[in-house]
């Protein structure tokens, strides 16, 4: 079945990176991470962070946000900004707030998505939250998402 992907942009946190390796693996949604990152991307120290999930996991990465871009208009999909600059629940159901040929993206954990990644989002949604928080653990978000994209498209 085809279903959203996950992106990360510029990720800083191995462990995190890792973890969403695996949940992808785990739950069958391709993972692409857009560089550079805050650590090596090497094939080893993925490894070392998805551990042995690392070969079932559906992993493409970008150099950069050109690179990505270009892929993604040419596939045809629609990115989804994950923000916590967004009034629009990731599980509000009166928007469509996904569909299959989505790619959900999520910022970096130090400082989140710029500017250009803002303007180039077709929509953005948010993970609601008690106000004043200021946001969620990157793979605690990428969790919740990735829960709701397989209560709509299915395992």
């Amino acid at each position: 079945m085809t279903k959203p992907l996950i992106a990360l942009y510029q990720p800083d946190i191995p462990g995190n990176t890792g973890a969403i390796m695996r949940l992808g693996a785990c739950m069958g949604i391709g993972i692409h991470i857009i560089g550079p990152a805050g650590f090596d991307l090497s094939d080893r120290a993925l490894k070392r962070a998805g551990m042995d999930y690392i070969e079932m996991a559906t992993l493409t990465r970008h150099d950069g946000w050109e690179e990505f871009e270009a892929w993604r208009k040419a596939e045809g999909r629609r990115l989804v900004l994950m923000t916590t600059k967004s009034a629009v629940s990731y599980m509000d159901d009166t928007v469509q707030t996904l569909s299959a040929q989505d790619v959900v993206l999520f910022g970096r954990e130090s400082v989140g998505a710029p500017e250009r990644v803002h303007d180039a989002a077709d929509l953005r949604l948010t993970i609601p939250m008690i106000e004043g928080r200021r946001s969620l653990n990157l793979a605690m978000s990428v969790a919740m998402v990735a829960g709701e994209i397989n209560r709509r498209f299915g395992l």
